[in-house]
């Protein structure tokens, strides 16, 4: 072939190429594409970097990779910059965490992140010592915010302000904030306030939640207070609220006292499951001997499961005379569990050839997840019924020793 066909070959190769599109990988790269990309992911990694510093509380370091996230004006530009705030804060640098929120609302006015700029901005503030007027603000939050800050410094200002709050019809939520701020003051008006509400039962569920509050708080003070109310009341509902704030604030005397005279036996059965609640191991021991009602007989024996008190109920489970209470009290062995348990659910079904009895130990023994002590069982079980109950909980049971013996069994 001669050069001039040669060259003719050539030109008419690319007449043809350029009539045909270009595939996909052909393309040259977007450059503007690949700088996006390059430039987004390194905001990312600001940005991770900003929230590792922050969880190590290194503000200095947090501050720097937010400043330069936020710099960037990415998908991440306006929580940079809230954090960004939020370090400089913590470094003292107040007047520029508050020059870096105004930026955040100027240039992110409709981010997710408003409501928690403003409740850093207001809490800025505050540690600044400048005064803001709850009346003033329209937000909840932060209101309940500010009247926390004017309890600290000026309480006869905001208790009738809170007080507004909780005659009010607003939210439950918000006045159990507002319950909340007035049970962390010192201020004498403001227990004066909070007990009224306890005592007063025009809105039992205010009251309910004034209790509770009391009941935090702990103090011979308030234990009589509660005490004042539990006799006062005929409401059960609020006596309820009285013995779970018995058990909030650790009174067992009082509980003990309650689940001894009451003479309604549902709150005598709640007073001992609060007890329960409190490890009252020794008190519940003591209630069980002299308690005559069935039905909270069984609320002590759940309480001393809900106690870890094992070794009253391998007693209880060894000599009660009553059928339903022993075989209350050896499932609550099952819930329990422990070392001891299935040592002691094996020796009483050795002990005690009663079916129900030995029913309810294959029960709490399936219950506990002891295989090694259900397989024992089911080699010298004689009786057909029990040993196809112990199989058939064995066959529900991922365990090698059940895997084992069922394939033995099946041979």
């Amino acid at each position: 072939m001669t050069a001039r066909n040669v060259f003719c070959c050539a030109i008419a190769l690319t007449a043809i190429a350029a009539t045909v599109p270009l595939r996909a990988w052909e393309l040259p790269p977007d450059r503007d594409q690949q700088r996006q990309e390059a430039r987004t992911e390194r905001e990312s990694d600001l940005y991770d970097q900003g929230t590792d510093a922050i969880d190590e509380q290194d503000w200095r370091t947090a501050a720097r990779a937010f400043e330069r996230a936020a710099d960037m004006k990415g998908t991440h530009a306006d929580a940079a910059l809230y954090w960004l705030a939020y370090a400089r804060n913590k470094m003292g640098m107040r007047s520029e965490a508050l020059s870096t929120l105004v930026q955040l609302k100027t240039n992110y006015a409709k981010s997710r992140w408003m409501n928690d700029a403003q409740k850093l901005e207001l809490e800025i503030r505050q540690s600044a010592g400048q005064k803001v007027d709850p009346e003033h603000v329209d937000d909840e939050d932060l209101k309940l915010l500010a009247l926390n800050g004017l309890m600290q410094s000026d309480s006869d200002r905001a208790l009738p302000i809170l007080e507004g709050l909780l005659q009010s019809n607003n939210a439950p939520k918000l006045k159990d904030r507002a319950l909340f701020i007035l049970s962390q003051s010192s201020s004498p008006k403001a227990y004066e306030m909070l007990s009224r509400i306890a005592k007063n039962g025009a809105d039992p569920g205010l009251q309910r939640r004034a209790i509770r509050y009391i009941g935090l708080m702990g103090s011979e003070r308030n234990s009589k207070l509660l005490a004042d109310i539990y006799s006062s009341t005929s409401a059960a509902d609020i006596k309820k609220s009285v013995l779970q704030a018995y058990m909030l604030s650790g009174n067992r005397a009082q509980l003990l006292a309650a689940a001894r005279s009451e003479p309604n036996p549902e709150l005598r059965s709640d007073a001992v499951t609060q007890l329960g609640l409190t490890g009252a191991r020794e008190e519940l021991a003591q209630l069980y001997t002299t308690e005559s009602s069935l039905d909270v007989r069984k609320k002590i024996l759940q309480a001393m499961f809900l106690g870890g008190n094992a070794e009253k109920l391998f007693d209880i489970a060894r000599n009660e005379p009553n059928q339903e209470l022993k075989l209350t009290a050896i499932r609550n062995i099952g819930l329990l569990g422990g070392d001891r348990a299935g040592e002691f659910l094996v020796s009483l079904y050795g002990s005690d050839t009663r079916t129900d009895v030995r029913e309810a130990i294959v029960n709490s023994l399936f219950i506990e997840g002891d295989a090694k002590a259900l397989v024992g069982l089911a080699r010298h079980e004689q009786n057909r019924e029990l040993k196809e109950s112990i199989i058939t909980k064995l066959g529900l049971m991922h365990s090698k020793e059940a895997v084992d013996y069922l394939m033995e069994y099946l041979k």
